[in-house]
């Protein structure tokens, strides 16, 4: 097995299970999930598609919570063992820069991440269309909500969590007015999370079945000794619908448009109840990780069937070497992203 390392703090309170001696793939599910089930505040009838960050030795996390009226907002909760949540009972409220309300008329599938010093959330919202909507905190109390990055149509923003060559660098999947049949995974620079271009192609949905139809970034991506360690979600479509599968693959540190490995394979696919049968069928859907750089660990959020949140684990050298065992990376994906 290799000895790669994440280039990251030590986590020892990470939330961990062994894997189980029948589990054949590079993940395992934690076994008393799903973690956040059906109802879990007033008022919100379905969490799940949510982020989860360490925070003065515990966590915190921000939810998307399907309110019972049917609209999604952002939720903020607190935890000791990422495991077990308590939730504030209203939505977040983000202010523009001159501290006056600037609310979003929707907000959903956020992703949080650390960049030197500051939180920032990004999440899909209304802007004349689907678009991505940002907001920083250094203190879980006050949201100031940024500009706009991108024109619509755009889903599944993900921020790396330092800068690249001096940049911000953010991850998103163009897309049109429909559900988003455009399936590629896009790069992104910005000197100030406002001014953004050196726009890249990452990668392309794939020809696996799992990855046809649209892939889009999960999770933060994990920086490395192999590159940036990526988890994202790879979508098929069905007589019966749409199916939501885990993938991963690895980026080049310096340039990470550049696709080094990709998995052939899904890592997770829908196989659990709580995975299979909900408000949306046939759904996981990665958005967050935690990390623990001494033991290799990597504790894997993830959205299952628009209904629960699940758990799942590996360790960065498991994966890595699951990666490059099922080597399915296209000469596309190691171009530079550029024509």
């Amino acid at each position: 097995m290799s000895n790669v390392k994440i280039i990251a703090d030590n986590l020892p309170n990470i939330p961990w299970q062994d894997k189980p001696e029948n589990c054949v793939g590079p993940v395992w599910r934690y076994s008393e999930n799903p973690i956040i089930g059906r109802n879990p505040l007033k008022g919100v009838a379905r969490i799940f598609n949510s982020a989860v960050v360490p925070y003065q030795g515990e966590f915190i996390g921000v939810f998307r919570g399907e309110q019972t009226n049917g609209i999604p907002y952002l939720y903020l909760g607190h935890s000791k063992d990422a495991i077990h949540w308590n939730y504030e009972p209203d939505k977040i409220s983000f202010v523009n820069e001159k501290g006056e309300p600037y609310m979003p008329r929707y907000a959903y599938d956020p992703r949080l991440i650390k960049v030197e010093d500051t939180y920032y959330i990004i999440w899909c919202t209304d802007f004349y269309g689907a678009a991505l909507g940002i907001a920083k905190t250094t203190d879980f109390k006050k949201f100031v909500r940024l500009e706009n990055p991108f024109l619509p149509f755009n889903r599944n923003g993900v921020l790396f969590p330092r800068k690249i060559n001096n940049n911000f660098a953010l991850l998103s999947r163009p897309s049109d007015s429909g559900h988003t049949p455009f399936g590629d995974v896009f790069l992104s620079e910005s000197p100030d999370m406002v001014y953004w271009g050196k726009h890249r192609h990452v990668m392309a949905k794939g020809s696996q079945w799992w990855q046809s139809l649209k892939i889009g970034g999960g999770a933060a991506p994990i920086e490395t000794s192999e590159g940036w360690l990526l988890f994202y979600h790879g979508v098929t479509g069905t007589c019966n619908g749409y199916v939501y599968s885990m993938g991963a693959c690895i980026l080049d540190i310096d340039n990470p448009s550049i696709v080094k490995h990709r998995c052939d394979t899904f890592i997770l696919t829908p196989e659990e109840w709580y995975e299979e049968r909900g408000f949306v069928a046939n759904v996981v859907f990665p958005c967050a990780a935690l990390t623990d750089a001494k033991t290799g660990r990597i504790a894997i959020y993830y959205g299952a069937a628009d209904s629960y949140v699940g758990l799942a684990f590996t360790t960065v050298d498991e994966i890595v070497d699951y990666i490059k065992a099922n080597e399915g990376t296209s000469e596309d994906d190691r171009n530079y992203g550029v024509m």
